[in-house]
């Protein structure tokens, strides 16, 4: 009988406090020019995905809506849509070695359009026009390093894209550094950490704009290192129908936002408290359960993400899970993941 790997945390741990010299070190990265007449499509998968929406959303905001960049699931992209030659194919992965990321590098090929891959650094490379590289490969399944610097190159490719107007984005992208440093020494609620740990039912995770699409990358962060459920959701999005299956046991991590969201953060709340259920917030707050350091609303997504990666760092310590292998240690999930072909 084969002995279960040990589980924890230690590679984990090691690339979050990594993030803010890995994103400092990609500033200066240089990247290929791109065409502000032709389409940007941004593609990947699942943490990467997220990366990509992001890019997209960064193309809307600084463009004032006059300009819309996709962002598409590598899955649906390579089976179920087109790609023509005049797009400018952007593909997101953290090894480079993913079944429909590297099919749609090859259909963006055939197709005649200009492709850039973004993964970490590797032995495999991409077939790609460009090939950019994020950081070391990590060690650790539960991703989080190779997510910021992703962002980051991708935060530089929007600037190269539109020219002067994501000046904004360029000058805020400098201050992240330190403002990771910053989040990485401030404190958790030791309650948020409790609440996790002991969940018996699913955490929701929920946020607005930039913040919406942080709460699903924290979510996914929950399920691979700490093996409870979280559903991640739009603020506007968890007040339709969706208390209808709240309980008491429904623990609420919410992203405030730093822009007007019409109150809904607070009503989500109130909602959650009414019914009993325990409440956390992800604020700039000295008070809050989930602090972050003060940083350009644009470059929130690069630290957001941060306290709940230390969430699932302390929370996983406290129930034996490991962010660094996702399961892996044990059966049946060892064999029934490493069964499908990715």
């Amino acid at each position: 009988m084969t002995t279960p790997a040990p589980s924890g945390s230690a590679a984990f741990d090691r690339h979050v406090a990594g993030q803010p010299d890995a994103v400092a070190a990609l500033l200066d990265t240089e990247l290929p020019a791109l065409d502000p007449a032709r389409p940007l499509l941004f593609t990947g998968i699942g943490t990467s995905l997220h990366a990509c929406r992001t890019a997209a959303a960064w193309v809307r905001l600084l463009s004032g809506g006059t300009v819309r960049a996709a962002a598409v699931d590598a899955h649906d992209l390579a089976l179920t849509e087109r790609i023509t030659p005049a797009d400018q194919v952007v593909v997101v992965s953290h090894r480079g070695t993913k079944t429909f990321p590297n099919e749609v590098l090859r259909l963006a090929a055939e197709a005649g359009a200009t492709t850039i891959a973004i993964t970490g650094d590797g032995a495999h490379a991409p077939l790609a026009d460009t090939l950019l590289r994020t950081c070391p490969q990590e060690k650790a399944s539960t991703h989080t390093v190779s997510y910021v610097t992703a962002l980051t190159l991708l935060a530089r490719l929007v600037a190269a894209y539109l020219g002067d107007r994501a000046e904004p984005l360029t000058d805020a992208l400098r201050t992240v550094p330190d403002a990771l440093r910053r989040t990485l020494d401030l404190p958790l609620a030791p309650a948020a950490v409790d609440t996790l740990a002991e969940a018996t039912a699913p955490v929701l995770v929920a946020g607005t704009g930039l913040d919406a699409i942080t709460a699903a990358e924290a979510a996914l962060k929950i399920k691979e290192g700490t093996y409870r459920w979280a559903e991640a959701l739009h603020t506007e999005f968890a007040l339709h129908g969706t208390p209808a299956v709240f309980t008491s046991a429904t623990a609420g991590f919410l992203i405030r936002p730093a822009w007007s969201d019409g109150g809904r953060t607070d009503d989500l709340g109130t909602l959650l408290r009414a019914l009993g259920a325990p409440v956390f917030l992800c604020d700039t707050e000295a008070s809050a359960a989930l602090p972050f350091a003060p940083v350009p609303d644009l470059v929130r997504p690069l630290v957001t993400v941060v306290p709940f990666q230390r969430l699932v760092s302390a929370a996983a310590a406290r129930t034996g899970a490991s962010p660094d292998l996702t399961h892996l240690e044990a059966e049946p999930w060892a064999s029934a993941v490493r069964a499908v072909t990715l």
